[in-house]
């Protein structure tokens, strides 16, 4: 099995380099929408001017053929996919071969555990981190990193403990962890601290505001995230490659949602 002729449309890591990031969405912000028409779905958030895309866990369920015509979309409309979002099955000895697979397909570089399951001990996080070393030591002889994503679990302390601090502790370098700013904020964690005592592990964030009141309803920009600072931290410190905007919800409809969240990134961020 050899992936390594695989690669993105882009440069992600010149983008990087360049400080000029890819703004993408993540599509679990247009769930409803993608499940009733993804080509349709997928052709209007390129409109907006999203420049990327991350597709969350049901495209595992994808036939190799299907993946080949969403990348044949995703190329004509200029609009790559960096990551994909995956349940465990990707990151076993069973699961590792179709995610790898389809991930070469869509030319994306890192896979993501989106979810790990229900863990309430230390040794439970340990255990996981040793899953996502090894399933990275098998993705890196292919093209691809692992990725982690937190939720709210992974910042509320467990014998005293973040249980992502031990995620980020006991996996390789060069494994991403994918911030998922929302989240972490109505912990009450603080999203630039975290940014930059971990230096080039940030590599993607999920943009996704949160306040008291609203909740994650809210739309970038209308929530208590200090962004300006955690920008400049990412692009920075963290090593950031390309954003994605991600809503779970809000008082708009999903399509009208992802188009204002983008507009105001822009007015924020040019």
């Amino acid at each position: 099995m050899e992936f390594l002729a695989a690669a993105p449309l882009g440069a992600a890591s010149l983008a990087a380099a360049t400080k000029q990031i890819p703004i993408g969405l993540e599509l679990y912000s247009v769930r409803h929408d993608l499940a009733k028409d993804l080509p349709g779905t997928v052709e209007a958030v390129a409109k907006m001017g999203y420049q990327c895309v991350e597709f969350f866990a049901p495209y595992y369920q994808w036939t190799p053929a299907y993946a080949r015509q969403v990348r044949e979309q995703l190329d004509r409309l200029r609009m790559p996919c960096y990551s994909t979002h995956n349940n465990k099955v990707s990151f076993t000895p069973q699961g590792i071969g179709k995610a790898m697979e389809l991930n070469h397909i869509l030319g994306t570089r890192f896979i993501v555990l989106a979810w790990p399951g229900n863990i309430t001990t230390l040794d439970g996080w340990k255990e996981l981190a040793e899953m996502l070393n090894k399933a990275n030591d098998t993705m890196k002889r292919h093209g691809f990193h692992a990725g982690y994503h937190n939720h709210d679990a992974e910042w509320k302390p467990v014998d005293g403990t973040k249980p992502m601090q031990v995620i980020a502790n006991n996996t390789e370098k060069s494994i991403m962890l994918q911030l998922d700013v929302g989240t972490c904020v109505a912990a009450g964690s603080d999203p630039v601290a975290w940014v930059k005592s971990h230096p080039g592990r940030i590599r993607s964030m999920h943009l996704k505001d949160w306040s008291p009141k609203g909740g994650y309803t809210v739309l970038f920009g209308e929530g208590v995230t200090p962004w300006r600072r955690l920008i400049a931290a990412a692009k920075s410190v963290g090593g950031a490659e390309y954003f994605l905007i991600e809503q779970e919800g809000s008082r708009y409809p999903e399509l009208k949602t992802a188009r204002l969240c983008l507009q105001n990134y822009h007015k924020m961020f040019g």
